[in-house]
């Protein structure tokens, strides 16, 4: 499965650097995308909103004040669900998205995958 990391940091401390760790860890193909550049694990961080295909999921690490472009961003991708992570929660986004045909899950990726309910 492609998992796009939304807000994806080369910073340890952060939990998006901790979720992309623990999704090599579970085999899963990774895209990463943030505001600044580096890699993680050897895995590029793209700059902006790259043209990408088959992304199943995508992991949100971006609080709203920086999901102003998300939604139109979300449309062209087409993600099977976006995974709305502790402290990006987006009430108003949610219905939104799912008129565009996209699962909205408030969740926490850590813990979808210590549990085994990822997938």
């Amino acid at each position: 499965m492609k998992v796009m990391v939304y807000g994806a940091s080369t910073n340890p401390e952060r939990y998006a650097y901790k979720a992309t760790e623990l999704l090599l860890a579970h085999r899963h193909e990774l895209v990463l995308v943030g505001n600044k550049t580096g890699e993680v694990s050897g895995i590029p961080i793209q700059h902006g909103h790259p043209e990408l295909a088959d992304v199943d999921t995508m992991t949100l690490y971006v609080g709203p004040q920086n999901q102003g472009e998300l939604l139109e961003y979300a449309r062209r991708i087409k993600p099977r669900r976006i995974i709305f992570n502790p402290g990006t929660e987006n009430p108003e986004l949610y219905t939104e998205l799912e008129k565009a045909g996209i699962q909205v899950e408030e969740a926490c990726t850590l813990v979808l995958l210590h549990t085994g309910q990822f997938d």
